[in-house]
């Protein structure tokens, strides 16, 4: 199944748009005919990431920090707020930054689509259900989140973005949408950023072991960036609130995700397990029926093919940071 629904938007702002979704996002909005000011203050993306953008008629970078406030000249007509630490390296490294984007971040972005009349769409994530004791989740599942663990500086400032994102909907009619991504991933990912796909890709290709933490029975459900892209801006195009789950519903545990990896890569890597982190959840898989009825969404990209296009990506640009 294919997206059917489009809207051919002027000028989007992309928060974060030189991070691996953000610049994805600009990419395809550049080719739809939209011109793009990306926004980011390279904490955590990387200007390589748009480097190919940056002669391109239409695209602007402004370098700032989202929570320090957004200047854009040109009102525009649609804001995907992107900007955030998302692996858990980055978030751990930079907690108070990942806590300012969440908030003052969300709360400038949304306050430039609301001037502007633009549609606003947060970029929340699966994180926001914790370790759920339902399986799949769905959108009207709670989650089971621990407020002062390790995770929490993210999974809190997603949480309170949705809150934010509600309440300037509800209080001042914003236009707003809530997407919910799991585990993206795909090029432009970086090799050290902890998350398991370029983690497994980076010690596969250097022949290192691959480090599975716990048992390696945990779950993921891998969605490709260009699904995932897809997703979010169907979910802009279609005018719904959400929240809305865009992923992958096909669960892998991380040890087959290993053996995976291993085998595309053609390596020798062995798997080696490692302590499991303090909160991790235990499994992780979207419920897409929302999408699906509502968008006509459905990831495209299998695990596999996915995952060899992230491979040949890495052997070709490198994986060290």
């Amino acid at each position: 199944m294919t997206t059917a629904l489009s809207r051919n938007w002027e000028h989007a702002v992309v928060t974060g748009g030189a991070g691996f979704v953000g610049s994805h996002l600009c990419a395809a909005l550049l080719d739809a005919g939209a011109a793009v000011t990306c926004v980011d203050d390279f904490s955590t993306g990387r200007p390589e990431n748009i480097s190919p953008l940056l002669e391109q008629p239409g695209f602007k970078l402004v370098q700032a920090d989202v929570a320090e406030g957004l200047r854009i000249k040109r009102p525009p007509d649609l804001v995907l707020h992107f900007a955030s630490p998302a692996s858990p390296a980055d978030y751990l490294r930079l907690p108070l930054h990942t806590m300012e984007t969440g908030s003052l971040g969300t709360r400038n972005a949304l306050e430039l689509a609301h001037s502007s009349r633009a549609r606003f769409v947060l970029a929340s994530t699966s994180e926001v259900y914790g370790d759920p004791q339902q399986n799949p989740q769905d959108e009207r599942y709670w989650g089971n989140v621990n407020p002062v663990g390790p995770r929490s500086v993210y999974d809190e400032a997603k949480r309170f973005g949705e809150a934010l994102s509600t309440a300037y909907a509800d209080a001042q009619g914003t236009d707003t949408c809530i997407v919910r991504l799991f585990n993206t991933y795909g090029p432009r990912m970086r090799g050290h950023d902890g998350r398991a796909v370029p983690t497994f890709v980076r010690q596969a290709l250097a022949g290192e072991p691959l480090t599975v933490t716990g048992d390696g029975r945990q779950t993921r459900s891998l969605c490709y960036v260009d699904d995932t892209v897809r997703g979010i801006l169907a979910a802009a195009a279609h005018g719904m609130r959400g929240p809305v789950n865009i992923g992958n519903p096909t669960e892998i545990t991380m040890f087959d995700l290993a053996r995976l990896v291993v085998e595309l890569a053609e390596s020798s890597s062995e798997i080696r397990y490692i302590e499991r982190p303090v909160d991790d959840p235990a499994v992780r898989c979207p419920d897409i029926t929302l999408a699906r009825d509502k968008l006509g969404w459905d990831p495209q990209v299998r695990a596999e093919e996915g995952l060899r296009r992230t491979i040949a990506w890495f052997r070709e640009a490198g994986t060290e940071e």
